[in-house]
């Protein structure tokens, strides 16, 4: 079974605490539906200033972002940390007028995506993450009935 789990850093905690079988599933049939295997995805919750940290040491950029993704390991086999700022996601929801769980969906399923070996550079590329974002955050309220 995939070790997928979940961590609140510093004074962030886990959004969905108490679901994260849930969650903990969805990840899962994710990546079985697209064929990958998962050995192990640690989502780590945190502040927009904690993750501009990480963006500033690990990737020479000096911005906000919702996620960072440090994959450890390439093919079929998915090994990864994933750092998305609980701030940032909630101003994303506000912005484009989406609820806050959806927009955590989102940008989970696309740290999981890009994972997966999706790209996003390219507008065709985009337009395919969006599609499968969609279409993850749809198996999400099916399988949990939001």
């Amino acid at each position: 079974m995939a070790d997928i789990s979940f961590h609140g850093e510093a004074e962030t905690l886990i959004p969905f605490a108490g679901r994260e079988d849930q969650y903990h599933q969805w990840i899962q049939n994710i990546a079985r539906q697209e064929n990958k295997t998962i050995n192990y995805i640690t989502f780590i919750f945190c502040s927009d200033d904690y993750l501009l940290d990480i963006n500033i040491k690990y990737l020479n950029h000096d911005y906000y972002t919702d996620i960072i993704t440090f994959p450890y390991k390439e093919g079929d086999d998915i090994e990864s940390d994933i750092y998305i700022s609980v701030d940032r996601v909630k101003e994303n929801a506000e912005d484009y007028q989406e609820s806050f769980e959806n927009e955590l969906l989102r940008v989970m399923a696309h740290g999981v995506l890009h994972l997966i070996g999706y790209g996003d550079k390219t507008p065709e590329q985009s337009a395919i993450m969006r599609s499968k974002e969609s279409q993850y955050i749809e198996s999400f309220a099916n399988l949990f009935s939001l």
